[in-house]
């Protein structure tokens, strides 16, 4: 039987802008990420006469300094570019510091603290985009950052809430709290002004000597002075041996008539399109009801989530062996094993975790498009700062096996964490349609194949699509809701634990989607109405 196609027209011809910049229009590119400051360093770029990789660039490093919490210089990045008629997924993980071998470490230093960081890589991932895909100068593309680490932003309440909330872990590390507390003591209060001295020094030493400086020399040294005083693992030699990204091959499966791109592991990405080919096979009765449809959703998040916790793909070995999981035979079969109740056969799992990350997509008038996804792991990362530079450091040694040698995310020296993002590109035939990422740690899979959904099943706006209530459903079967009491006590009904969660809730994920219509003239931009972004286009 013929898969039924999307309906592009739809789509786009229910499209409307919004006063508060979350649903955007424009003739000539769009930039969408989860700050207005960062979406206007994305946008200068184009007007600049940059290209898609050059706004998404001086995007990204700008989202470092207004959006802490979620990303910075001491993380790592991920990005899904078609540039100049060419389709890459730039790998750029960080990796374990060689350190890891000498000492024990046990699960608290994992989580907080300066023994929980990996080599940050989102320096190199994004200089070596911009020096070998982008147009501009590399001090054009750092001088928005600069800007605003220099003269400050205001914060908002997503972000004063988040340092209440984090305020006892920033103490703790003594570091976190100096910088990112009022006077070290208390949160700042919505509307402050936030300035960032140190970090406004470091990016003009990086604009000055190259992103490779960020590796040698003195801001290597602080930082190895900095772990050395704290008694963490990161050293100079680590720092040195970073290597470049790695270019992969991304992965693909049709949905709706329309090809579906995405991350390759060490991502999420196959098991976001896991869950789009299970969908695929949904039975009409499951379409009848709010209730049988969030139960069909909620076992095709499962039955995904189980795969990728039985099968973790090794991301230097996957692409040689073929998907068998992701073929329409298996995916009709897993379809097959879903009936009315909840599957007790699952495992229980552990707890989702509260992750941070942040998205940005991005299309210019050329036809280039870029999705990307950074992160420091946790919210505040580590909670731990580099002493005198000004960013966090990332908690990713969280994310590795610690008991499995066998294991292809095992923490040994030089490993690669494990990563849950899918940065998306979706094709209409030979050309790029739809970018679009989230951020949510392990919920990242299910945000972005429910907005698909409901976009491409449904016929939704993406404003539309991104704004109604969201679901996701664990592998031990606990679904957090952001509907009504009724479809939760239907949901009890069938065997699921309820955790439901404010409308418009942070931990649900943030859709940054941005589309070039096929029907019409121009570019269509979401910022999720969750986070503080914004979309905007030249």
């Amino acid at each position: 039987m013929k898969e039924r196609r999307a309906d592009i027209s739809a789509i786009e011809g229910s499209f409307s802008t919004r006063r508060d910049r979350k649903a955007a229009v424009s003739k000539s590119g769009m930039v969408s990420t989860a700050f207005p400051d960062a979406t206007a360093a994305g946008v200068l770029m184009l007007k600049k006469g940059g290209n898609a990789i050059d706004a998404a660039c001086a995007a990204a490093l700008t989202l470092g300094v207004c959006e802490p919490q979620a990303s910075g210089l001491g993380g790592q990045s991920m990005a899904l570019a078609y540039v100049n008629g060419r389709l890459v997924a730039i790998d750029g993980s960080s990796c374990a510091p060689m350190g890891v071998a000498s000492v024990r470490l046990d699960q608290r230093s994992l989580l907080a603290g300066y023994k929980a960081t990996t080599v940050p890589s989102t320096v190199a991932t994004i200089g070596y985009m911009a020096e070998r895909y982008g147009r501009l100068e590399w001090q054009t593309l750092l001088a928005p950052a600069i800007r605003v680490a220099r003269h400050g932003y205001r914060i908002t309440p997503m972000q004063s809430r988040l340092m209440a909330k984090n305020r006892s872990l920033l103490m703790a590390t003594g570091s976190g709290a100096k910088y990112f507390l009022k006077d070290g003591q208390e949160p700042y209060k919505p509307g402050e002004l936030f300035v960032q001295v140190d970090l406004a020094d470091t990016l003009e030493h990086m604009s000055s000597f190259g992103y490779g400086s960020f590796y040698h020399g003195i801001i290597a040294d602080r930082i190895d002075a900095d772990m050395r005083k704290h008694r963490g693992l990161l050293r100079h030699k680590d720092l040195s041996r970073m290597p470049l990204p790695m270019e992969r091959r991304p992965i693909s499966r049709k949905y709706r008539g329309l090809l579906v791109c995405t991350m390759p592991p060490p991502s999420a990405g196959e098991t976001m399109l896991m869950v789009l080919m299970i969908l695929s096979h949904m039975p009409q009765r499951y379409r009848l009801s709010d209730s049988d449809m969030y139960h069909y959703i909620a076992e095709a998040f499962r039955k995904a989530l189980l795969y990728r916790a039985r099968m973790p793909s090794d991301p230097n070995t996957y692409q040689s062996n073929k998907s068998v999981h992701l073929s329409t035979r298996f995916a009709r079969q897993i379809s097959g094993t879903i009936h009315n109740r909840v599957d007790p056969s699952l495992p229980v799992d552990i707890p989702d975790d509260a992750g941070d990350t942040t998205h940005l997509s991005v299309m210019d008038a050329e036809g280039n498009a870029v999705s990307l996804t950074q992160s420091i792991e946790l919210v505040y990362g580590s909670k731990a700062v580099a002493d005198s530079l000004g960013f966090l450091y990332n908690n990713y040694m969280s994310t590795f096996e610690t008991t499995n040698k066998d294991h292809p995310f095992f923490l040994r020296p030089g490993a690669v964490p494990n990563s849950s993002v899918c940065p998306s590109i979706i094709f209409d035939g030979s050309e790029p349609w739809l970018v679009l990422g989230s951020p949510g740690s392990s919920r990242i899979f299910s945000t972005v194949s429910l907005f698909l959904s409901r976009l491409l099943d449904d016929g939704n706006s993406m404003y539309r699509a991104m704004e109604r209530p969201r679901l996701h459903c664990s592998l031990g079967g606990k679904i957090s809701l952001e509907d009504g009491p009724h479809l939760a006590e239907q949901l009890k009904l069938r065997g699921y634990s309820l955790d439901m969660r404010e409308r418009y809730s942070f931990f649900l994920g943030a859709v940054h989607a941005v589309l070039r219509c096929r029907t019409r003239q121009g570019f269509q931009g979401v910022a999720e109405v969750r986070r503080d972004g914004v979309a905007a286009g030249p």
